[in-house]
């Protein structure tokens, strides 16, 4: 059977670096898979007015996407579960703003 989840290939260019003359990364490029719709999650974000920008606003949502998503998969890692309970409760209090504001 296949896994319920939604599937994206992700691309970070490296467009330019911070002093001139130093050498820019090739794109990297991989695949993962996420139980929310990350198009729609950006889409609240940058909706929120919470950020500058339309692509501060999607980088805080793919990133935090991403990182959760990573943590749920690695429950056997101390480490990264050091992290369920402060990012559980940051995702909660991120919900309720939305639900709050009708989304």
């Amino acid at each position: 059977m296949a896994k319920r989840e939604h599937r994206y290939r992700i691309t970070v260019e490296h467009l330019a670096a911070p002093r001139g003359g130093m050498l820019l990364h090739d794109p990297l490029v991989f695949e993962d898979g996420n139980h929310d719709d990350l198009f729609r999650i950006v889409g609240l974000q940058r909706d929120s007015g919470r950020f500058a920008s339309e692509d501060e606003a999607a980088a805080f949502a793919v990133g935090l996407k991403l990182l959760s998503e990573a943590v749920l998969r690695n429950r056997d890692d101390p480490l990264l579960q050091s992290l369920k309970p402060a990012l559980g409760a940051f995702i909660g209090k991120l919900k309720a703003v939305h639900e709050d504001d009708g989304v």
